[in-house]
């Protein structure tokens, strides 16, 4: 096991370390290179240590999955990782923390210049990045930070300079930290799923993983497997499952020329496809590179934030400097220099941020970045897309219409229809087959059933052979005609149905109409909205002007554009922006992508496509409505948290430097005071939300602050 230097270090049955000398480079991306080996099925968890070159696997213990870690790490190659930023490790992070600690502890028992000389030794790194600010950024935190830091270490208070190096410290660690940690546990939320692929390779099938098949190779697919890569079919016919990029509930055809997407399913019959994107360029590694980039997307409230905080830095030396100019008093002047607005508010904002994202990544809910906090926090206004947002994917029976009445009742017709249907394994037949169900019909005995794949079917049921399928299945394979019901199936069209035609060798005898079904918590989520302060709802939807309005009408909705295709939709969310509305978007399809896109906030449901994914602010990750309440709670106790940071931050540190400029406090305890309330507000950001804290509107906030309108 000696490729790439690769050795086995030790093992026990579900744990694996090993030595892998290409880690020790530090331009390695080793949150990407995590994320990859952690995407091996049966592998839990992956740990990375770089500086000894080593990385642990916790895994299912199965031989087959072991075998697949070491064939990955053995291919493995530098550069076929990406490369980043270089990423210090916890070890090294948390070592200066206990070398100052150590010193803190043992400084009474040095000798005086002992301690001057290890004081100055421990902060010069303060005290080279303040230099380093001032030259090429100008007066910054860090300025502010090495001066408080060098004015207590020059006038021989050791103990005052090291605890704020410490405190500092701490609260750098604190932050990366946790920036790292969510960011980890993000990526991984929307890693795709291995599988595996049979491909076509020196005239046989055989089974790959997904990720090794290559450009043009030809990837054979049956029912009940999931498409690897985006291509174009060369043979076969089959329905395919499209529900999970297209958001569309009833399976589409498939045949020799048509286009096929990665991740889509098939549901019946069998496709031999040649591979036109794989790898990164398939839609799943795109939209991973996505979320990736968006966990890096500021805010304008921790623009803010950065912003005041800076100001904050010319309000303390300038009170330094008049209070040293009316005193005289360097000790003064020390306490002064050691009151540091900044560190709370650029530290604890961001954190602030990272601990609702967190929360709601554990609640069920991806909440890409902190502008997607800010903007949900500040809805008034809950756009919905209807199917699959309002409504379920999943189709019921809504109507089974008999067209000869005098030869079929509607109990036999659907009761033969669902007999024959229960062979197929579509959406369309499984709803038909439980409604039969629902209503307890009997089977009805029947010959073999002919199924031509995507049409219909046909089977011989009591000497009559019955014809199930589309409407072209009947009148153009076996000239059945529905003409003269054009008003009933008119009727039933401009409902939204999906309709399945029935007949038999001689006349139309039925149709059966098919709806997707309103979600259960649907009613209790928009009235949750209006409690929570959404003055505004809407529908938007392409289906007919009348359903659409029954539906908003059961639901109290406020309004409803009917018929809309999804450049309309976009164009409905700007126009509602421009009326000075705050709006957010509630879509799946791949339709939704432009609407995603318009709304100050978009929101992809869980089984939405792909792309609604990739474009939505939020994305709710389990198939429940009932999660954008969960969204919103979380995004206003963020913004709350923040606000009260802030105010916190101004009110002590305020008090703080009144004392240290009246001389009631000296540096030491201004320092203690000062890093003590920092380190607490970081800590309050990073325990997360609290579920018990009641939403509450900040009655207070400084001028230009951006808070959420409650």
């Amino acid at each position: 096991m000696q490729r790439n230097g690769l050795r086995l270090l030790h093992e026990t049955p579900v744990r694996l370390r090993f030595r892998l000398p290409l880690l020790v480079d530090p331009l390695v991306d080793f949150s990407w290179l995590e994320t990859w080996l952690e995407s091996l099925r049966g592998v839990e968890a992956v740990r990375i240590n770089r500086h000894a070159a080593s990385v642990i696997f916790d895994y299912d213990g199965r031989t087959a999955t072991r075998s697949a870690i070491l064939a990955r790490l053995q291919g493995l190659r530098r550069r076929r990782i990406p490369s980043g930023e270089a990423d210090p490790t916890p070890a090294t992070e948390v070592a200066p923390l206990i070398g100052s600690l150590a010193l803190l502890v043992t400084l009474p028992f040095l000798p005086w210049s002992t301690r001057r000389l290890l004081t100055f030794l421990n902060i010069s790194g303060t005290l080279f990045r303040g230099l380093d600010t001032l030259i090429h950024r100008g007066i910054k935190m860090e300025v502010l930070d090495a001066m408080a830091i060098g004015l207590s270490a020059g006038r021989g208070e050791h103990f005052t300079a090291n605890v704020t190096d410490l405190l500092m410290q701490l609260g750098g660690y604190l932050e990366h930290r946790t920036e790292r940690q969510s960011d980890r546990m993000l990526r991984r939320l929307l890693r795709p799923e291995p599988g595996l692929a049979w491909v076509e390779r020196g005239g046989v099938l055989v089974q790959v993983p997904d990720d090794q098949i290559q450009m043009e190779e030809r990837v054979e697919v049956g029912p009940g497997e999931r498409i690897p890569v985006d291509g174009l079919v060369l043979e076969g016919t089959a329905l395919v499952n499209q529900a999970n990029i297209t958001g569309e509930p009833v399976p589409v055809r498939k045949e020799v020329m048509d286009r096929v997407i990665a991740g889509t399913v098939i549901e019946d019959g069998r496709l031999r496809i040649e591979a036109r994107h794989v790898g990164d360029e398939t839609t799943t590694a795109r939209i991973a590179r996505f979320i990736g980039e968006s966990l890096h997307r500021g805010s304008d409230t921790q623009r803010m934030a950065d912003r005041l905080a800076d100001q904050r830095v010319y309000l303390t030396l300038g009170t330094g400097g008049l209070v040293y100019a009316l005193t005289r008093d360097q000790r003064r002047l020390a306490s002064v220099f050691l009151v540091d607005y900044s560190c709370a508010l650029k530290l604890g904002t961001p954190l602030a941020f990272r601990s609702g994202i967190y929360r709601a990544a554990s609640a069920g809910i991806l909440l890409k970045g902190g502008e997607a906090i800010e903007h949900l926090a500040e809805i008034d206004t809950v756009v919905f897309d209807k199917t699959g947002t309002l409504t379920h994917s999943d189709l019921e029976v809504s109507d089974v219409v008999v067209l000869d009445s005098e030869r079929w009742s509607r109990s036999r017709l659907l009761a033969v229809t669902a007999s024959i249907e229960e062979h197929a394994s579509h959406p369309i037949a499984e709803a038909i087959v439980r409604k039969a169900r629902e209503e307890k019909l009997n089977h009805i005995d029947h010959g073999e059933v002919d199924y031509l794949v995507a049409h219909g079917m046909t089977c011989p049921v009591n000497g009559d052979r019955l014809l199930i399928g589309s409407r072209h299945f009947l009148e153009e394979h076996h000239d059945v005609r529905f003409d003269g019901f054009e008003a009933t199936i008119a009727a039933l069209q401009n409902e939204g149905k999906t309709l399945l035609y029935v007949g038999t060798q001689d006349e139309a005898i039925g149709l059966i109409a098919l709806r997707d079904t309103l979600r259960e918590d649907t009613p209790a989520v928009l009235a949750g909205l209006r409690h929570r302060g959404v003055r505004h709802l809407v529908m938007l939807t392409g289906d007919h002007r009348r359903r659409a309005d029954a539906l908003a009408l059961e639901l109290g909705i406020d309004e409803v554009f009917a018929e809309q295709v999804p450049e309309d939709k976009a164009r409905v969310l700007e126009q509602l922006r421009a009326e000075g509305r705050r709006v957010a978007f509630v879509g799946d399809g791949v339709n939704d992508g432009p609407a995603l896109a318009a709304a100050d906030v978009g929101i992809a449901m869980s089984r939405g496509t792909e792309l609604a994914r990739a474009t939505a602010d939020v994305v709710l990750l389990e198939d429940r409505l009932g999660l954008l309440l969960d969204a919103v709670d979380i995004s206003k106790r963020t913004m709350a948290m923040v606000s009260t940071n802030y105010r916190a931050a101004i009110g002590i540190n305020t008090g703080v430097m009144i004392g240290a400029a009246l001389g009631w406090l000296s540096p030491v305890a201004t320092a203690v005071l000062h890093n003590g309330t920092t380190v607490g507000l970081l800590v309050r950001a990073l325990r997360g939300l609290d579920s018990r804290e009641p939403l509450r509107s900040p009655s207070a906030v400084p001028p230009g602050w951006n808070t959420p309108r409650y």
